[in-house]
């Protein structure tokens, strides 16, 4: 097969544009000369207030995209007018074990049939004129573990693959091939061994893999290595490559008893289409411990190297580094760091390793500050490559994190997080060592990298970089750490991307300057899409903040200020403004509680702490402007109907799942014992700050307003 069409035209017919995943179009109508007369051309409301991360896909004037849990909406692509949308039933539950959001990022359309993933697994086949079901796949194998799925399907010929996601709870990571046909399976690619006390492994690369596994491996947590993006297929090797994730537990201490690589996690794994067997792979992260997966996007292209021209895919994970990897061995040929790093201080390129510093980065000898953090110097947003001009566009992120295990050898939790062990960003860090008990403040304060937090805790930057040698060409500073989006970059030189503020910007590509800024009162996370229809060019992108941290939501974001409006805004030239959401009211002092029950004591409520960080503070953040529920704030409704909530699952329908399975009678009481005490101190703080003409958002030097 010959290499696919460099960059988008007139359609924009898959997530990442072309075959290479590039986010790079050919179209110029839109430029430097009349980007400022761009504007909306239309909007369509979605209809949910979670998380938007997918990029639409474009094709003969329909625009066709995917929403949070894994809605689907056809809408014409000129006006915005609804053709149809899809609704998936959702195990509602699900959300039990999803890490971050209810994200679902895309769609593939292929043979008359628009292909999605539902949160809980269930993979759905829709006939592309009419929204119909046409086929649908269970593609969960083991609904006792936390498996969840987030990513886009792929389409490699005449196949659909899809993973999961679940690392952080007790999965063990795999890909899916069906037939787009009839939704049959073809084949199935494990990412790491089974417990080799179930028998052989299912093929002989999983046989080779056990071998850098050490002998006490926590099988019974499941290993991890979720595919939850980056599947690419490379028709011109009909090949597919996988970016594999993390493992679970995290620390690799803890994982394998400190033994073995442990492949395939945090890797590139090249798989033969038709068969599914595995042609080469390349571990970026060996014996990860960071939460360093390498499931961040993945972009083909062709680049000189040494005088000669090779096939190759550029790629930047989590773990701070940018590879560019040979697509025919899997060697990799360019490693460059994009941020500070601490855990190794480099590669040996004879050997594809890295030189890993455990002195810095082994928090199984106590606790180390991290660089880069578990949040990644590169996530799952997605970047823009210029095959003309050989820079690679992306959002990146440079901070740390504490991290420290928990004590002892922590039990199974059946679809609970395993992770296993603790982090504290270093954003936080100065603030959070003042409450620590002055032993171990002073032995993190030694530790060298705090240092580097003093320097810089933590930034967010829109980077054009050189592939090959690393180098930034430009920089544009983010509006704050949290702010990361996608973007695409188009042959007029214009690098479009949007920002969690509510920013939609044009830049021009070859030196950053912002040439045109529209203020949408939206959050952006997710890449744009550019398409032309009828001679007239557009520009899509959806909003909405959400994902990873989702209930965290910081004061500079839109979705502080106003609803956070799930939309998909369409923009052309002599368009007009942009409608902004409603303004959100004004806080109100936190109700007070009902009083505490007689047999209440401060264990009790030590206890409601634990069960509360170990169980609900992944989706409670408990923020005066949160999008998830601020526990703080509960009505008396609410308090009355607390056990009915949680055990009987009242609001299941609704993303609240029921924990009957894991919590006692006796847990849940602690819990609201927990969250009573918790409200009466919020309400006596906001009162006071009332009183005093502040306001209610104000933060204290010693109570803070968010965990």
């Amino acid at each position: 097969m010959s290499a696919p069409e460099v960059g988008a035209g007139e359609n924009w017919p898959m997530p990442g544009g072309d075959g290479n995943d590039s986010h790079y179009s050919r179209l110029t109508d839109i430029n430097r000369d009349n980007v400022s007369r761009l504007g909306l051309a239309w909007s369509y409301d979605m209809g949910t207030g979670r998380v938007q991360e997918a990029t639409p896909v474009v094709i003969d004037g329909i625009l066709y995209t995917s929403g949070n849990l894994g809605r689907v909406y056809a809408l014409n692509a000129v006006t915005g007018e609804e053709l149809w949308t899809f609704e998936p039933d959702v195990n509602m539950q699900v959300n039990r074990v999803v890490c971050c959001d209810q994200a679902n990022r895309g769609i593939a359309v292929s043979d008359g049939k628009v292909m999605v993933g539902a949160l809980d697994g269930i993979l759905y086949a829709l006939d592309q004129k009419t929204g119909e079901v046409a086929w649908q796949v269970d593609t969960i194998v083991d609904h006792s573990r936390g498996y969840s799925s987030t990513g886009a399907p792929e389409v490699a010929g005449d196949l659909v693959l899809i993973g999961n996601a679940g690392s952080e709870f007790d999965v063990r990571g795999y890909v899916t091939a069906y037939h787009i046909s009839d939704g049959s399976q073809a084949w199935r690619f494990y990412t790491i061994p089974h417990d080799p006390a179930l028998g052989p492994q299912e093929n002989e690369d999983l046989e080779k893999a056990l071998e850098t596994w050490g002998e006490n491996s926590r099988w019974d947590i499941g290993g991890g290595g979720t595919a939850w993006d980056a599947i690419v297929y490379d028709d011109r090797f009909d090949v597919i490559y996988v970016g594999t994730g993390n493992g679970g537990p995290y620390s690799h201490a803890s994982r394998s008893g400190g033994e073995g690589d442990n492949l395939y996690l945090s890797s590139i794994v090249a798989l033969d289409r038709k068969t599914g067997k595995m042609k080469w792979y390349y571990q970026e992260t060996p014996r990860d411990s960071w939460d360093f997966t390498a499931t961040q996007p993945m972009t083909l292209t062709d680049m000189e190297v040494g005088g000669e021209v090779r096939p190759v895919i550029i790629h930047t994970p989590k773990n701070g580094y940018l590879y560019v990897v040979d697509r025919i061995t899997g060697k990799p040929v360019a490693i460059n760091a994009l941020v500070r790093t601490s855990w190794a201080d480099g590669y040996d390129m004879e050997t594809g390793r890295p030189n890993m510093t455990p002195e810095y980065s082994d928090y199984g000898t106590g606790p180390k500050i991290v660089f880069p953090s578990s949040a990644g110097a590169r996530n799952w947003y997605p970047p823009a490559y210029d095959p003309e001009s050989g820079i690679y566009y992306a959002a990146v992120l440079d901070m740390g994190n504490l991290m420290y295990n928990l004590p002892g050898k922590q039990p199974h939790r059946e679809k609970g997080l395993n992770a296993g062990a603790s982090l504290i960003f270093t954003t936080s860090l100065e603030g959070f060592l003042e409450t620590m008990p002055p032993a171990l403040k002073e032995q993190i304060e030694a530790l060298p990298q705090m240092d580097w937090v003093r320097e810089n805790p933590g930034f967010s930057q829109v980077r054009a970089t050189d592939p090959l040698t690393g180098k930034t060409i430009w920089a544009a500073d983010a509006e704050g750490w949290q702010d990361r989006s996608g973007m695409l970059v188009t042959r007029s030189g214009l690098l479009f991307h949007g920002s969690i503020g509510g920013k939609f910007y044009v830049r021009d590509a070859a030196t950053g300057e912002a040439l045109k800024e529209i203020d949408t009162g939206s959050a952006i996370m997710a890449g744009a899409a550019t398409y032309k229809v009828d001679g007239v060019q557009y520009v899509a992108v959806a909003t909405g903040w959400g994902g990873g941290g989702w209930s965290f939501v910081p004061g500079y974001s839109a979705p502080y200020k106003y609803e956070n409006s799930n939309r998909i805004l369409v923009f052309k030239l002599d368009g007009g403004e942009v409608p902004k959401p409603e303004a959100l009211p004004p806080l109100e002092v936190a109700p007070e509680p009902p009083a505490q029950a007689d047999n209440v004591t401060p264990e009790t409520i030590a206890k409601g702490a634990q069960l509360f960080f170990a169980n609900c503070a992944l989706c409670h953040s408990n923020m005066v402007r949160s999008i998830s529920p601020d526990l703080r704030r509960l009505t008396p409704e609410k308090h009355e109907l607390f056990r009915d909530i949680l055990m009987d699952g009242l609001l299941v329908g609704m993303g609240m799942p029921q924990w009957d399975d894991l919590l006692s009678e006796e847990d849940v009481a602690a819990l609201h014992a927990y969250l009573i005490d918790l409200q009466e101190k919020q309400h006596a703080r906001e009162k006071a700050l009332k009183e005093a003409g502040k306001p209610l958002d104000s933060k204290g030097l010693v109570i803070m307003s968010n965990y």
